[in-house]
Order: structure tokens, then C-alpha cells, then sequence
């Protein structure tokens, strides 16, 4: 059978993988067996989500699926922060993997509680909803999610008396893991920030997350850091790092949908106040000009994008929120020559020319040499062909990273 939960968290604690990890624990020690266990990231534009939109499912074997859901619902009742508005938790059961469109829908766009709850009827799913039930939206994803690209998370939670005090690491062998396991893991620090990325700073459970390609390489790296002793592990398969939410644009965007755009640039980046950066873009799809930003807390990407020019070609991918696409990585397909017009050499004695006269040519102040023509080189653009993404601690869950992207040529923002 197969168990979903989703939305027992809040913005000051708990963790719905910490409460999933304890439940898989508890059932074991019932003497269930228990299979893989799944964190699956849904729609990231969703405006009700407490912090990453994570919905979790447990694949459980024996007993009945009326006792399972009795035990989680009681451990979702002890634990889960109902006093939170935003926290509304949901609990599903069912026996085998529904269709994975609920699940494709939760992820890409937007479900209803009340398509929710039809679709649950219909299937016979054991379920609960608490309070308005909206954590029955994740929970039916996560059953029904499937995984056709999939990445690991190995997350150490810590010991109780510890919630809500300083985490206890040592950033030096934090780096030294990601350099070690790079690129088969990722987004553990940011190098170019000097910051570890992979230690949240909130009141919840968790003590670190490793992300990676396989559970071996995220133990690997788990095994050569330092930190305070964490209470116990568990590593999750999950659509992390997968771009499993962007849609292929069709020219009519929707707001809160994330698209890969195929197009070209329309016009020079400008830098807005607060230090934006936007630019127009012409889809190959059609439809009308949009506008893309690459927003302050992306940092150093900011740069790279102010690097192109109109009538490069681009591959973009970015959620479409407010009339724009917020920009989380794109692919520079081809890039427009960039000529730089100069005074030319003194032909007699070398030294740069001087402009002699509307039409009149060149002229060489040391010496009396003349030319006509005017010199042009091409610049140096300081972008190449290739993909370009934000720094981990802007990336979104499920972008994937370029570490995960195999190709001939890549970039990487300087």
C-alpha cells in the first residue's frame, strides 16, 4: 500500500519528511515492512505552501491499510503545528499507485481541495483532511507520483533538545565533502559565496540535507562532514533537480506555470532599482514579446544575463508569475557577434589615429600618415554558448542543476 502525507509544517517548525521518517520508523517496529520512501516537490509558484511544497509517501507491506492510516493519523495529531493558519494537514491510503495526471497536475499547475476529494472518493482512498484539508492535495500527489528522472536526498535530523538552538557544524568539511562527491552531489555550499547552502536556518528538525545522484554518493558525502551528532538519517528518492515542473510554452502563459522558452533576445538587459534585471525576449513558440527578470538575490547570474545582446538566441526556464518569466537558469544557444568600431593604427609609425574630419578619414598626430578606413573587431562578449544557472542557495527544488545536465558545452556564471 501506499501512504501520503503533506502540510504538517509550519514557517517556526516540524518537517513533514521528520514526521514521515518517525512514522516508516514506528511501522517497522509494528513489523510492517517498509519499501521506498518518497519526497516529491510539487508546483513551486503555489502561494499557500509553508516552505518547499514537499509532500511525502511511504510504500508500506503488511497488516491492513485501516491500521496503517490509523497510526499515521495519530503521530500527524501529536505532532503536526495545527496552530499555524497555513498548516492543514492530509493524510491518504491506498492500496496501489493512482494515475499519475493528479500528480502531474499538482506539480505543474494548480489543484482544487474539491477535485481533491471527488478524485479520493472515486478511487476509494482512505483519507483525512484537518482543518480546511488542503494537505490532501500533496498527499494524492505523492501516492501518485511517478519518477521516470530521480535524484536522493539523505536528511539528518536533530536530536529534540537541540529544535530551535544555533546548528553545530564545521563549514570547512562541508566544503571539503562537496569538492569531494561534486558532481554527484550538489548545491551542499556555495562556492562562489563562500556559504554553506545545504544547513537551514529555521526552528525545524532537519540538520542537514545532501542532495545527489544516487544513495551511495549522498552517504559518501554525508560520511566526511562535521557537525553536531545528528539523532538519525534517512534518505529519500525524489524529483528534486529534474525540471519535472517546466512545461514546453505554447505561447499563451499561465500565471504560476514554469515553461522552457526557445527564443530570442529583443532588446539590451537593463538594470533596474534594487538592482533587477530584465530584458525582452521574443518566443519561437509565438505569441507576444514577454518580459524576463533575473532578480537581486540571484546575485552573480545577474551579471551573466547582462552579458547578452538582442538577436542572441536563448533556451530560458523560469516560472511565469506577474506578466514576466522569473528566470532560473537558461542556455545561450547562439550568440550575436559583438564588433567594436576603433580608430585605426598608424600604418608609418604605429600609433592610434585620430579622426581627421566628418569624411575626411584618419589622421596620425605624430606623424603624417593617413587612412580612410575605420577599424572593427569583434569583441569580446564574455558570455559563451552554453547553460548558465542561479547560485543553490537561489535554486529552486526542482531546477534542475547543471551538474545533472550532460552536454559537450556548458557554462557556468563567472
Amino acid at each position: 500500500m501506499f501512504l501520503g502525507i503533506d502540510d504538517t509544517d509550519s514557517p517556526d517548525g516540524m518537517c513533514t519528511t521528520y514526521l514521515g521518517a518517525m512514522l516508516a520508523e514506528n511501522l517497522r517496529s509494528a513489523g510492517y515492512t517498509i519499501g521506498e520512501l518518497r519526497l516529491i516537490r510539487l508546483n513551486p509558484n503555489v502561494i499557500w505552501k509553508t516552505r518547499g511544497n514537499a509532500a511525502i509517501c511511504l510504500e508500506v507491506s503488511g497488516g491492513t491499510p485501516e491500521a496503517v492510516f490509523d497510526t499515521a493519523c495519530e503521530l500527524i495529531e501529536m505532532f503536526a503545528e495545527f496552530d499555524c493558519e497555513n498548516t492543514n494537514p492530509g493524510v491518504v491510503v491506498v492500496n496501489e499507485r493512482p494515475d499519475p495526471a493528479f500528480y502531474y497536475k499538482a506539480l505543474q499547475r494548480f489543484c482544487t481541495i474539491g477535485e481533491t476529494v471527488r478524485r479520493l472518493n472515486k478511487i476509494g482512498a482512505l483519507y483525512r483532511g484537518y482543518k480546511c484539508g488542503r494537505g490532501l492535495i500533496g498527499a494524492l500527489a505523492a501516492v501518485s507520483s511517478v519518477l521516470p528522472d530521480a535524484t536522493y536526498e539523505l536528511l539528518a535530523y536533530r536530536s529534540v533538545e537541540r529544535f530551535g538552538t544555533p546548528r553545530e557544524i564545521v563549514a570547512e568539511s562541508f566544503f571539503a565533502a562537496a569538492a569531494a562527491t561534486f558532481p554527484h552531489t550538489w548545491d551542499t555550499v556555495d562556492p562562489a559565496a563562500g556559504t554553506v547552502v545545504c544547513v537551514p536556518h529555521g526552528k525545524d528538525p532537519v540538520l542537514y540535507g545532501i542532495r545527489g545522484e544516487s544513495p551511495e554518493w549522498v552517504e559518501a558525502s554525508a560520511a566526511l562532514m562535521i557537525s553536531e551528532p545528528p539523532a538519525f538519517t534517512q534518505i529519500w528518492r525524489t524529483n528534486q533537480g529534474t525540471d519535472a515542473h517546466l512545461l514546453d510554452y505554447n505561447g499563451e502563459p499561465q500565471d504560476g506555470v514554469s515553461y522552457q522558452i526557445d527564443g530570442v533576445v529583443d532588446g539590451e538587459p537593463t538594470t533596474l532599482i534594487g538592482g533587477h534585471v530584465d530584458f525582452l525576449f521574443h518566443p519561437d513558440a509565438g505569441g507576444p514579446q514577454i518580459r524576463v527578470f533575473a532578480f537581486e538575490p540571484t546575485k552573480e547570474f545577474r551579471h551573466t544575463v547582462r552579458k547578452l545582446h538582442s538577436s542572441d538566441r536563448l533556451t530560458l526556464c523560469g516560472s511565469w508569475r506577474k506578466d514576466a518569466l522569473h528566470l532560473e537558469k537558461f542556455r545561450a544557444n547562439s550568440l550575436r557577434p559583438a564588433w567594436l568600431r576603433k580608430s585605426p593604427k598608424c600604418p608609418v609609425c604605429g600609433g592610434r589615429m585620430t579622426s581627421a574630419g566628418y569624411n575626411k578619414g584618419y589622421k596620425c598626430r605624430s606623424c603624417s600618415g593617413r587612412v580612410r578606413e575605420l577599424e572593427i573587431t569583434e569583441q569580446i562578449r564574455g558570455i559563451t554558448e552554453g547553460w548558465y544557472e542561479v547560485p543553490p542557495d537561489a535554486r529552486r527544488h526542482l531546477a534542475k542543476p547543471i551538474a545533472r545536465i550532460h552536454e559537450e558545452k556548458s557554462g557556468m556564471s563567472e
